[in-house]
């Protein structure tokens, strides 16, 4: 079967692409099926025209076009579409129900069912009311746009792909048969080597985050209560926010008088290695919102997959990955003694912390391997069962 995954923007700097489709397609390609990758690199153009393999997928960025105003828009969608046509695949797969990639799906819609392509819509955001509409600093008639998009694209797809159940059951609400929605997670692709364990990391404690996901205030007293009871407990900060949040947590941090027992190291994703080696265990706050409920969290699994235990509230997606008191130990969403309570309690026994990191590994190889999921992503393009 010949695959085009067609998104909204490049591998990077955002996430999608580089940690869902991407390796979604390696797994389909190693079943055999022929994948192309279709992006538009407006946000990195020095992209524009490249063209590689990254294993055995083949990865392209269309050629830009001048920035005129909103015709720009339309010429990149147009040339999104024409390209992911010749040669004809079997299955078009967008990712995101928005911009251009949404586009593209508008477009290709407009062809005669019998001269074109099955059409997969993907999500793994909400982008409407209550979702990423509210966070974004997007205009009115963008949010309108974003909106009417995603509804459209649920609902004109021959099928659809879906990272979270909460996710699966909004695209359910808009009328869609359920026979046309498919679950698939993130997933995690196999390791080599894990993380060597450092011996500093008996009671560091990591936060890898893009921050907006929960209030800051919260973390601080997470880390205060926690240093009471065990005093030399350090928190290591890993990630940048979206809005600049990680200046926040260290100012906050500052004013409470736990400056001195925060590192943070930023986003330097060539030693995310060296920082997980550090953890005795993460921790991972997530509020209870729409959009979190919503999402799939790639940094949980790479967490779970490097054998660090953590502890999260468990909201939304977070309750489907971790198995509380097997792979992981969960608290509800907001209850900050009960979190501190469990970080403690893992500071304190590490026999405890490696046996739960090692069922995090097996649990996420067995449930959550791209190589298992991809078999439901093949359900969506139509293929038969074996």
């Amino acid at each position: 079967m010949h695959i085009v995954m067609v998104g909204p923007f490049g591998l990077y700097p955002r996430g999608t692409m580089s940690v869902r489709a991407l390796p979604m397609a390696r797994a389909l390609a190693a079943r055999g099926h022929t994948v192309t990758v279709l992006l538009p690199p407006w946000q990195n153009p020095e992209d524009e025209g490249r063209r590689w393999e990254e294993g055995n997928v083949t990865v392209e960025n269309i050629t830009l076009p001048l920035r005129l105003p909103f015709l720009f828009h339309i010429l990149v969608a147009l040339r999104l579409a024409r390209r992911a046509l010749s040669p004809p695949p079997d299955v078009v797969h967008c990712f995101k129900p928005k911009a251009y990639s949404g586009l593209v799906h508008w477009l290709l819609a407009r062809l005669p069912r019998a001269h074109r392509p099955r059409l997969v819509v993907d999500s793994d955001d909400w982008e409407g009311p209550g979702g990423w509409n509210e966070l974004a600093e997007y205009t009115a008639a963008q949010r309108a746009f974003f909106a009417w998009q995603e509804r459209w694209g649920f609902t004109h797809a021959d099928s659809v792909t879906v990272a979270s159940r909460t996710l699966q059951s909004l695209v359910w609400t808009l009328g869609v048969e359920p026979a046309r929605v498919f679950y698939v997670p993130n997933g995690t692709e196999p390791r080599t080597t894990g993380p060597e364990r450092s011996p500093a990391r008996t009671h560091t404690i990591l936060l890898y985050t893009r921050f907006f996901e929960f209030p800051i205030s919260r973390v601080v007293e997470l880390v205060r209560r926690v240093r009471q009871r065990v005093g030399n407990a350090h928190l290591l900060v890993v990630g940048e926010g979206l809005f600049g949040e990680e200046r926040k947590l260290l100012t906050q941090l500052r004013r409470a008088g736990l400056e001195e027992v925060v590192t943070y190291a930023g986003w330097e994703s060539e030693r995310l290695a060296d920082h997980m080696a550090q953890a005795a265990l993460a921790i991972y706050p997530f509020d209870d919102t729409l959009v979190n409920r919503t999402k799939c969290p790639v940094k949980l699994l790479e967490l779970m997959a490097a054998g660090i235990p953590v502890v999260a509230e468990g909201v939304g997606e977070i309750r489907e990955v971790i198995r509380h008191g097997e792979n992981g130990l969960l608290v509800e969403p907001g209850d900050v003694e009960a979190f501190a309570q469990a970080v403690v309690r893992l500071l304190k026994d590490a026999a405890l912390r490696e046996g739960m990191g090692q069922a995090a590994v097996r649990d996420l190889q067995a449930r959550r391997s791209w190589s298992r999921l991809v078999e439901e992503v093949e359900r969506a393009y139509g293929v038969p069962a074996p």
